[in-house]
This record gives C-alpha cells, structure tokens and sequence, in this order.
C-alpha cells in the first residue's frame, strides 16, 4: 500500500501508554487510555475510554444526562446494548459493532443508558476535537449498526472494518466534508488470524495511535519490530507515511489517526474550547439551560 506513489514507510513507536482504572457517568467502570497529558501530542483526539465487564455492578448505572460543548464523540460498541437520547431530539439503539458518532457542537445535553441487566458489556469511547470554526456547530448524531460497517479481508487471515477514513481502497462509514471537518479521521478495527502483516498508509502529517484490545501485535519499522501488549497504547512516531503491524492469531488492534488542529485547547470536564472565556461561556450557558433548546 502507498501514500501518493511513495513506498510505505512504516512508523516506529515513540511511546507506549497504560490506562488509567477509573468510574464515570453513574459508577461505570472503564480504562481511560488517552488521557489529557496525550491531548497536544495526540491532536486532534481528546479522550479514548475503554470499558469492558460482564458484572452488571460495572455498567448498570450507565451514564445518565449530561452535558457536552465543541467536539464529537465516537462510540464503539463491542458488545451489549446502550440507548442514547439527548436534547436535540435524537435517539437510538448502539449494540454489538455498531457505531455512533455524535456531534455536541454548540451544546447537548445526552445520556448513554444500558439495555441489557446481564451479560458483557464492552466498547470504546473516542472525542474527537472540532476546530474553533465548527465548535458551534449545530449538534448531530449518527447511528451505524453493525451492517452499515464496511469491512474486507486480506488473504482470509485479517479482517478490517473501516469505521472512518479509507484503508485499502475501501471508504468507511463516516466520511466528512475536509472543508467543513478538518480532522479527516481514520478509525479502523483490525482482526488478527495468523501472524501476517497489515499494511495502512498514514499521512506524514497526521497523528496516530493503536490500541490493543485482543492479544498482541508487533509494529515493524525497517525490519524491527516492538511488541505491544494487551490493552496497551502505542503511539506511532510522525516520520513515516504508514504503519506496519505483524498480528497474532486472534489479535484485534484499533488504529487510530488524524490531522491534528494545532489550536489551542481550554477543557473542563465535558465542555472543551479555546479559550478561558469560551470555557466559562460554555458552562454559564449549560447552567442557563441553553443546551436544551
């Protein structure tokens, strides 16, 4: 695979990261992988929380309303079923390998409840920044089932499913207008079946990670290859224009990039800007109950 005619070169890892154990929304229990010491050196991506259990105590509570201001959050269902409703009057059913991907643009107030009261609920969430032009935005949602995933295989031993972006000639369900959303995402989900490569052209200038959430896998620059462990974040160095990674059987790896925003970034808790007085702006207006209108 090539990026404009030139011989891939794959990235070496610069860092590996492991997450943090915490509790969010309503006493959930997740792993927060990308947290606010990656922001800068991971722009455009804010946030990736992993959860994952099959004891009903880690879940239940859900995450019930709350509100989000200047980025778009992308969640990933692996397995289990959460509804999702908010104030601009959207709503629907995220279950196993669907996708939904929300914009909170100017200001939503959304919760992400469980269906289920038994069984494995597991899955991934992403934020993703908004350049300063598009933070106020109107919010929007998108729910893709399962289905709605394009997917293709190579050589019957790797699956790639193409959430975002373009990989292999194949586009993924979201695409968004460059002029409009200048992060051009890639979000792709790798399955391992033998030990065989994967080769994804990356632009030199966007930032990139994986993360392994199944066995283990080897990222291979220049005939050397470091390997990654289980629920381990590699963060890919910007010299190269790909990413090789050598699977294992039942490997599974999300691989993630984009075109960092190089905006400065104000955060507290679910509201993110630019600014101190957009930060202060955003929660006066969430206060005021203008997410709700």
């Amino acid at each position: 695979m090539s990026l404009h005619n030139k011989p891939l070169q794959g990235r070496r890892i610069e860092q590996q990261v492991m997450g943090q154990a915490t509790r969010d929304g309503d006493g959930v229990k997740l792993t927060r992988v990308l947290t606010q010491a990656h922001q800068r050196r991971l722009d455009p991506f804010l946030m990736l929380d992993n959860f994952g259990s099959d004891d009903p105590n880690d879940y239940g509570g859900g995450f019930p309303d709350h509100p989000h201001r200047g980025f778009e959050t992308v969640t990933y269902m692996i397995a289990g079923r959460m509804r999702h409703k908010d104030s601009a009057g959207h709503e629907g059913l995220l279950q196993n390998g669907g996708v939904q991907w929300m914009t909170a643009g100017r200001g939503v107030v959304h919760s992400e409840m469980p269906e289920q009261e038994e069984g494995v609920m597991e899955g991934f969430q992403l934020w993703l920044n908004l350049p300063s032009y598009q933070k106020m935005c109107a919010p929007a949602y998108l729910d893709i089932q399962s289905d709605g995933i394009p997917e293709y295989q190579l050589n019957g031993t790797i699956r790639v499913r193409v959430i975002a972006g373009e990989s292999n000639g194949v586009s993924g369900a979201v695409q968004r207008p460059s002029e409009l959303f200048s992060t051009n995402p890639l979000y792709l989900d790798i399955h391992f079946e033998d030990d065989v490569c994967f080769e994804q052209a990356l632009n030199p200038l966007h930032n990139a990670f994986l993360f392994v959430y199944r066995g283990h896998v080897n990222v291979v620059s220049e005939g050397e290859k470091t390997t990654v462990s289980l629920h381990r974040m590699a963060i890919l160095q910007n010299e190269g224009n790909g990413v090789v990674i050598e699977g294992s059987p039942g490997a599974k790896v999300l691989l993630i990039a984009g075109q960092p925003l190089n905006e400065s970034i104000a955060q507290y808790g679910p509201f993110v800007m630019n600014t101190r007085d957009e930060l202060i702006q955003a929660v006066d207006d969430f206060r005021a109950g203008l997410y709700n209108s």
